[in-house]
Order: structure tokens, then C-alpha cells, then sequence
């Protein structure tokens, strides 16, 4: 069944636009709490960002949980994989998380943990759009639901975080830059690192609610490379708005992407016998990726793009890690989702483990060149079944020959076709990306 509300990550707008408006979020509040209060806690956990609006959509929620007779828990900011943490630590029905994630701070969105931590199953997000679509009722006085502040929600959270660092092994002698995109984990992550014993530069921790994700953080590292150059320091972390995903620098000042992360992870735990399995990227995963797995003999799946796509993946095979170029990595190890701050302390362990500098890790990766250009297409119109798109993608593919990839996929939110081609040759890859896109009726 299509989904009216939902899309892979919760519901995601402009704030102020329907859907994300005060009266809209109240009932999905009262919808998701109807259909989540199953067993007996009757507990859900609100967890934010730092955007202004989190403070409006908070207190909708709460009041629409609050009609359904659901208590809400209240964490203040907090990232991301630390609600989903947090709500099986505490046995919730259910997490809710209040961000857009990269999204400038005009945006907002709300998506739902179950109560494993995991996102919620489809059947479960069409009963809740069903309900959207009811009158909106309440219960009786005496049922109402309570709210509540967990006051020490980010102790806990950095104790978890810490937990996944070995022991014996220490960050002391580190110094790294560490930017929080002014984002949900401006009052944690500098703190793990710390405690761990590394010395920390601190920036993009001063949110004012208007500046999350502007010209800082994981989509915008140029100020992070700068800075690592700047203070000579060992790597560079930045995190995304709601912390479940990173960038890394090495002490060159040179950006280590989200594949790269993935398989410095991935050789490290094979290394030391915890791999369990393979790897699960995505369509967009550099083709350098599986052919250095595959030299590791670790077996290396695709699935399409988006974490929920990757976890599914990742249960089909039973396997533990996985992840995205953009810096998306789920370690089943320790958390049910992405976490930037986990994430960031494998490759440490890697780091500290090896006595190997980020750069040298790095050094048993070489990613394709990939150019990636974005078409637009004319209504009606399908280019994917274009017989001369088609037969200029097969050409394309003849002459890479199996040291490159091509991939079309359109946009899931208006008329454009991803052009998508990587191999050897940077010049190569360009030519065929454009040759390819020109046939693309416009």
C-alpha cells in the first residue's frame, strides 16, 4: 500500500506547510499513541533536535498522546540514535524523534522508533496514517496522560557511548576537531571524546535554534578540513543535525567519506574475528568499496538507498554492518540505527588498536571516480524505458567493462533522473555521465 504521510524517514516538511503544522503533528501525536499503546508501559519518549520549532512540535505531540492516554517522557535535544538508545532502556512503547536531520532549520520532520529501537514496521505506520484520516476523540479525564523530563537522559547516552570503546584503550595523545553542525550533539559528543582521554576542539556547539546544518557540520566539512589543518590536529568528526550521521578528516586535512568509514570498520572487526558476515551498502556505495571487500573475501550486498533499506538488507542476511556513502553507518553491535558518535569510535579503535594515523587506514581504499548529474524530464515521460537512453547506458557499460558502473535512478520528490557513472579514468566517467544525460528527453 502507497503511503500518504510517511516516506522512508517519518514524515519531513517545511514548518508552517502542511503536514508539519501545530494541528497536524497534535493528531499524529494522538494517532501513533492509539496504535502504539498495545502493552502496558504506556510510555513514549520525545526526543529533538536543536531547530526552533522543536519546541512546538514537542508540545503538540504531547498533547495528542496525552488525548490517546499516553504519558510522554521528554528528553530535551538528543540525538537520534540515543532515542532510539533510550526508549529500550526504558522499556517505551515507542520513541519519537523531532528533526529533519541535514535539513536547513526550516524543516522539520517526525519519525518513530518501536520499542526495540527499531524503525517502525510498515503495517504499523499504515495503521497510524489510517487512524490520521478519523475524527480526532479523547479519552475520559481520569486517563489522560502525564509528562514528564528525563533530567539525566544525556549522561546516560554518553555512559552508552563510552561502553562501545574497549576498555583497555584510550584517546589520550588525540587531538581532534570535533563539529556538531550546532545539532543534537552539541552537548555530547565533545564530552565522549573527551572522557575518553582525547584532547577536543570544539565547534559548531553554540545552537541558537536558526543555525543547525548552515556551513557546518557533515554536508558542509570544508570548515572542518580547514580546521584540522589550522590546529595540526590528528582527525576532524562532524556530525549531521541529529547526530546519525559523520564525516571524518585525516591529519592532512582531507575528507574521509562515509565508504571509506565503512570499510575501515569492516576490515577491523574481520581482523578481529567479530565481523559476523558481510557488508550491506547501497546503490550509490563507490564500486572501490566491494572490490576491496571482495579482496578481503568479505561478502558485499547493495540495497536501494536509505537506512530503512539498508536494515532490511542487513536482517535478510543477518549480518551486522552496513551503510551509506553519505556517512550513514549501522554497527548492530551497539545501536538499531545510524550513529555518528559510535560510528566515529570504531574507527578510533581502529586507529588506537593499529597505532595508524586516519590517513594511513584510509590507505586500503581508493574510490572510482564518480560524477552523479541531475536531469530534468519532461511530464509524462519515462526515461528510464527510452530506448536511446537505454542503448547509450548499455554502450557505456560495454566500454567500462566491468571497472565502472552506470546507474539511473528518478527522484522520489520531483521530475529528475540521477545520472550515476564511476570507473578508473576521471575524463572517461564525465564523458559517459553527459553523453548519457543529453539523451534523457527534457
Amino acid at each position: 500500500m502507497s503511503r500518504k504521510y510517511f516516506g522512508t524517514d517519518g514524515v519531513r516538511g517545511r514548518v508552517g506547510e502542511y503536514p508539519i503544522t501545530p494541528e497536524f503533528v497534535m493528531k499524529l501525536g494522538w494517532a501513533a499513541g492509539k496504535v502504539l499503546s498495545r502493552t502496558g508501559t504506556k510510555k513514549v519518549l520525545i526526543g529533538k533536535d536543536t531547530r526552533i520549532s522543536g519546541y512546538m512540535l514537542e508540545s503538540a505531540l504531547e498533547a495528542g498522546l496525552s488525548a490517546a492516554g499516553l504519558q510522554a517522557a521528554l528528553l530535551g535535544p538528543m540525538p537520534t540514535p540515543a532515542i532510539a538508545y533510550l526508549t529500550r532502556t526504558f522499556r517505551a512503547e515507542a520513541g519519537i524523534v523531532i528533526s529533519a536531520s541535514h535539513n536547513p532549520y526550516y524543516d522539520n520532520g517526525i519519525k518513530f522508533f518501536s520499542h526495540d529501537g527499531t524503525k517502525l514496521p510498515d503495517e504499523v505506520e499504515l495503521a497510524i496514517e489510517a487512524l490520521l484520516d478519523q475524527p480526532m476523540d479523547c479519552v475520559s479525564s481520569d486517563q489522560l496522560g502525564k509528562a514528564s523530563r528525563i533530567n539525566d537522559a544525556a549522561g546516560r547516552y554518553i555512559e552508552f557511548c563510552k561502553s562501545t570503546f574497549p576498555s583497555e584503550l584510550s584517546l589520550e595523545g588525540l587531538t581532534l576537531v570535533v563539529d556538531c553542525a550546532h545539532g543534537a550533539t552539541y552537548h555530547i559528543a565533545p564530552s565522549v571524546f573527551e572522557e575518553l582521554g582525547a584532547r577536543v576542539i570544539r565547534t559548531g556547539v553554540q545552537p541558537n535554534g536558526l543555525n543547525i546544518n548552515d556551513n557546518v557540520g557533515s554536508t558542509s566539512p570544508e570548515a572542518l578540513m580547514a580546521a584540522v589543518r589550522e590546529h595540526q590536529a590528528d582527525l576532524g568528526i562532524a556530525f549531521d543535525g541529529d547526530g546519525d550521521r559523520l564525516a571524518m578528516v585525516d591529519h592532512h586535512g582531507s575528507l574521509v567519506d562515509g565508504d571509506e568509514v565503512l570499510f575501515i570498520m569492516a576490515r577491523d572487526a574481520r581482523d578481529r574475528g567479530q565481523l559476523g558476515g558481510g557488508v550491506v551498502g547501497t546503490l550509490m556505495s563507490n564500486m572501490a568499496l566491494e572490490l576491496a571487500l571482495a579482496g578481503l573475501d568479505i561478502p558485499f550486498v547493495r540495497a536501494r538507498v536509505g537506512d530503512r533499506y539498508v536494515m532490511e538488507r542487513l536482517k535478510e542476511h543477518g549480518w551486522k554492518l552496513g551503510g551509506e556513502n553519505s556517512g550513514h553507518i549501522i554497527s548492530l553491535d551497539h545501536n538499531t540505527t545510524g550513529d555518528g558518535i559510535v560510528a566515529a569510535l570504531q574507527v578510533l579503535r581502529a586507529m588506537v588498536a593499529s597505532r595508524q594515523s586516519l590517513a594511513e587506514l584510509r590507505a586500503g581504499l581508493t574510490l572510482f571516480p564518480q560524477v552523479l548529474v541531475n536531469v530534468r524530464f519532461a511530464a509524462g515521460t519515462d526515461p528510464l524505458v527510452d530506448a536511446e537512453v537505454q542503448r547509450r547506458v548499455a554502450a557505456a557499460e560495454a566500454e567500462l567493462a566491468g571497472h565502472g558502473r552506470v546507474l539511473l535512478r528518478k527522484s522520489g520528490t520531483e521530475p529528475l533522473i540521477r545520472v550515476m557513472v564511476e570507473g578508473a579514468e576521471p575524463s572517461q566517467v564525465r564523458r559517459l555521465a553527459e553523453h548519457i544525460a543529453e539523451a534523457i528527453p527534457a
